[in-house]
């Protein structure tokens, strides 16, 4: 599969790819599917499939979804060789809130005190490029306030995150509140939402209009 790849993997030291391998099966530990990420070949990502046009990360499996595992024996298979990145798909533990780090930053403070306590706290994660990415209970989609706000991407069922510590050009993907300080617990995703609706306002950004008060989405059981 890889022979016949021109580019050079970046050089990682023997820790660093076994920190790759054993972090990839805590997560599959905790129920989080996984699947290995293209290599990082100096500013671009190879995935050793041939006429593959993707230079940005990207899953090194053509049918990555089908191939996500948390079996922990499929998982050291794949990290055992080679420097993977570490994919988690979305849509299935979990969904996931992206947005931009002027708004992360503002959300994270509000949930540190939220009264709702740990149904609104849950991990988080930056990349490099300063997006910051909130994982919540999967299934529900964005509030109609948030569904033409360019700030705000959800990621569900067909798509996947980097996660920590995956490297990209710019540097290393990393946790700010990692899943363990969370206890591997997932909040409310429609509290997570109203948080954002609130931060996004205070920012200034003209969202859609309130729905009524009647018709507001309410929080799920935690499951």
């Amino acid at each position: 599969m890889w022979g016949n790849v021109v580019p050079r993997v970046a050089e990682l030291s023997p820790l660093e790819r076994v920190r790759l391998r054993r972090v990839a099966m805590r997560y599959a530990a905790h129920g989080w599917e996984v699947t290995p990420g293209a290599c990082l070949a100096r500013s671009r990502f190879v995935c050793g499939r041939a006429g593959c046009p993707t230079v940005g990360c990207h899953p090194a499996l053509e049918n990555w979804e089908l191939a996500a595992s948390a079996d922990p024996s499929r998982v050291a298979t794949w990290w055992r060789n080679r420097p993977h990145g570490v994919l988690l798909p979305t849509g299935r533990a979990f969904d996931v809130l992206e947005v931009p780090a002027h708004l992360g930053r503002h959300v994270l403070d509000a949930v540190q005190t939220h009264p709702a306590g740990t149904g609104v706290r849950g991990p988080v994660l930056v990349t490099p490029t300063g997006r910051w990415m909130f994982l919540v209970r999967p299934g529900d989609p964005l509030r109609p306030e948030l569904e033409h706000c360019f700030h705000v991407v959800r990621h569900g069922p067909g798509s996947w995150i980097p996660a920590p510590p995956t490297r990209l050009p710019e540097g290393t993907v990393r946790w700010a509140v990692a899943p363990e300080q969370a206890r591997w617990q997932l909040p409310d995703s429609y509290l997570v939402q109203n948080t954002l609706i609130g931060a996004l306002r205070a920012s200034g950004v003209t969202l859609a209009p309130d729905l009524l008060p009647g018709h507001l989405p309410l929080p799920r059981r935690g499951r």
